[in-house]
């Protein structure tokens, strides 16, 4: 029996624990060594997990439907597409979608010595989620919060991640119990990437997220602008000026190259919206993310918009993004975490 959701049998412990007078200890006494035991065994794993992973980083989002768990996959897949090793946890217990996002969803985890071994997704990204252990994707997950910090910690304690060059780390929208127990449980957070759409109502609660980073005392990394601007494409004669009418019906002015190709994007959630409060919060912008509808597709059939289409656009913005990312990591001073 475990001390939190995810049980398992080990049978690691070897343990046969007395009681006082030489008789053998009851089963209630047995139990509670086996939890102090397993509890000791994953903070000593927490503490291995600043040397085996060089990088680890918490993507947030203060409000929902921002597209934060279809950018922390593209982190998580931009990096492998560089050779890194990647590990990807899902930290949303009751939302937990990353695995269908990735193709995953029917794949089941391997436990062994009392560690949990991660699923292998596109470009050998190491992938951890509530999901694999869900058996009906249908039934809510009713957790207090006790028993969900629980889970979230065997995660972080119990997962055979092995030697990494990068963790990221998706949670559900806000800043309450789940960013705040990981901080506090895993040594070594590198920052956060903040994730939020152009819309004002967005851009207030990232900026809650900006702070609840500084609060806690990790470095914010940066602001991701996610469903930035739709691009339209055509062809028509080469060297002409075309016009095209935007949103609102405004004009919107460009020109063909030598082949006739054009472009224009369209800000469909108006612009700009990410950089500005970076600039305003004093903390790094990171890049914009298209409007693609390749990625909703992507989502639901299981096949990332950067494994689809590679070398395109979205890719693209994902490389440039994580450059930055890459960059500010190896030029902020790593804070110290406590483990509790």
């Amino acid at each position: 029996m475990s001390d939190s959701p995810i049980s398992h049998h080990s049978g690691e412990t070897g343990v046969q624990p007395a009681v006082e007078g030489g008789g053998d200890a009851s089963s209630e006494q047995k139990v509670q060594m086996e939890q102090a035991y397993a509890q000791m065994r994953r903070k000593m794993r927490m503490s291995q997990l600043d040397e085996e992973i060089k990088h680890k980083v918490m993507v947030l989002s203060g409000k929902g439907g921002v597209g934060k768990s279809t950018v922390s996959v593209g982190l998580a897949l931009s990096l492998a597409r560089q050779g890194k090793k990647v590990g990807l946890m899902d930290i949303d217990i009751t939302g937990p979608n990353i695995p269908k996002m990735l193709g995953l969803d029917n794949a089941d985890l391997h436990v062994e010595d009392g560690q949990i071994f991660p699923v292998i997704g596109p470009h050998g990204v190491k992938v951890i989620s509530m999901a694999f252990l869900i058996e009906d994707p249908d039934k809510p997950v009713i957790w207090r919060g006790p028993i969900k910090l629980g889970a979230i910690q065997q995660f972080i304690g119990d997962v055979a991640w092995g030697e990494l060059d990068a963790l990221i780390i998706d949670f559900p929208p806000g800043t309450s119990d789940e960013p705040l127990t990981v901080s506090q449980s895993l040594p070594g957070i590198d920052g956060v990437v903040i994730v939020t759409t152009p819309q004002e109502v967005a851009l207030l609660d990232s900026r809650k997220s900006i702070n609840f980073a500084k609060t806690i005392s990790l470095p914010c990394l940066g602001v991701v602008e996610n469903m930035s601007g739709y691009t339209i494409r055509g062809t028509t004669e080469p060297n002409t000026k075309i016009s095209i009418l935007g949103p609102a019906g405004t004009p919107i002015e460009t020109q063909t190259d030598e082949n006739g190709d054009w472009g224009i994007t369209l800000d469909v959630f108006k612009s700009g919206g990410g950089k500005s409060a970076a600039i305003e919060l004093e903390v790094p912008f990171l890049g914009a993310l298209p409007f693609d509808p390749g990625i909703v597709r992507g989502g639901d059939d299981g096949v990332h918009r950067i494994i689809a289409e590679p070398d395109g656009p979205t890719a693209e913005a994902f490389d440039n993004v994580v450059r930055n990312v890459l960059n500010e990591l190896e030029n902020s001073s790593r804070p110290s975490v406590r483990i509790s």
